[in-house]
């Protein structure tokens, strides 16, 4: 079966290609929005990871998250409809329908995205489901949470650094829990949706088993480092303000940044699950230190 990705450079394209290319045909297809364009889909899947990622730092223009996650979607759906493709996966994100959780996130939760990148993906969403499938053919929208593994460049990475230079975890206060996707699990779930027929289409989506607060993340990576943990209690209300005054001063530590380390996230991928028949291959915590273990290379 002949798989093109678009996107196939990033982390988790350059992951999903070493994955399927000893069972599968791999053609990676580099594209980028431009009005009015047509796509000639000469391929049986299409998983498209090609788009703009959320931007901590606040400098993008809002209109490059619509044109990139939206209006490029939509072209290539487009394009996929027109085809003989018989299967789209789409790669979405849980920041399509919250950007915070109270208790457990599932595919039922109505729609709330706050943020440029959210809405945008949402509006893709949105797109895929309004359009009538044709008979044979499979359409997939995956919304992963936090993913981790090889070439991971994003939040654990700075954490996996303060833990090795020794420096304590001054946010043990904050009690949370939140929800990870080893990239191991994720193409895992990708290659049993396109080999699997049997798997219907619709919204997944996707994480690991089990939550972890940031606290036991920090012990983890203290075994991976085999260093003793430090993790300080700090009053919350503490770091709150400091945080505040990193959002004026471009501090390492902001609002949004804080958010991100101590929010509760917990999502539920019950519905994949069933609908796949298996177990993921990793567990959690398993997961978490290969990816840690990796960081040392």
């Amino acid at each position: 079966m002949k798989i093109t990705i678009t996107g196939a450079t990033g982390f988790v394209g350059s992951n999903l290609q070493d994955y399927l290319k000893t069972s599968h045909e791999i053609a990676s297809m580099r594209v980028r929005y431009v009005p009015n364009q047509r796509f000639d889909i000469q391929t049986d899947v299409i998983m498209h990871l090609a788009g703009k990622a959320h931007d901590l730092k606040k400098v993008s223009n809002p209109q490059d998250y619509y044109e990139a996650n939206f209006e490029l979607t939509k072209q290539l759906f487009d394009a996929f409809l027109a085809s003989e493709a018989s299967i789209f996966i789409f790669m979405s994100t849980v920041k399509a329908v919250a950007d915070e959780v109270k208790g457990i996130l599932s595919e039922d939760e109505i729609p709330n995205p706050k943020t440029h990148y959210g809405i945008a993906k949402q509006q893709a969403e949105q797109y895929i489901l309004n359009k009538e499938i044709p008979e044979g053919k499979r359409v997939y929208i995956l919304r992963p949470c936090m993913i981790h593994g090889l070439g991971n460049k994003g939040n654990l990475n700075l954490l996996y650094q303060l833990v090795a230079k020794g420096l304590p975890w001054p946010l043990g206060d904050f009690q949370n829990k939140r929800s990870f996707l080893s990239i191991e699990n994720l193409c895992f779930v990708i290659q049993e949706l396109i080999e699997n027929v049997a798997i219907p289409s619709g919204v997944y989506q996707v994480a690991d088993d089990k939550s972890l607060s940031t606290n036991e993340l920090i012990h983890l990576l203290g075994v991976s480092l085999g260093k003793k943990n430090r993790i300080l209690n700090i009053p919350s209300s503490w770091i709150k303000r400091v945080a505040k005054l990193g959002d004026h001063m471009y501090l390492p530590l902001n609002s949004e940044s804080l958010q991100k380390l101590t929010e509760n996230y917990v999502v539920s991928n019950k519905k994949l699950i069933k609908a796949i028949g298996k177990p993921l291959p990793i567990e959690s915590k398993k997961g978490l230190l290969k990816t840690f273990q990796s960081f040392k290379k």
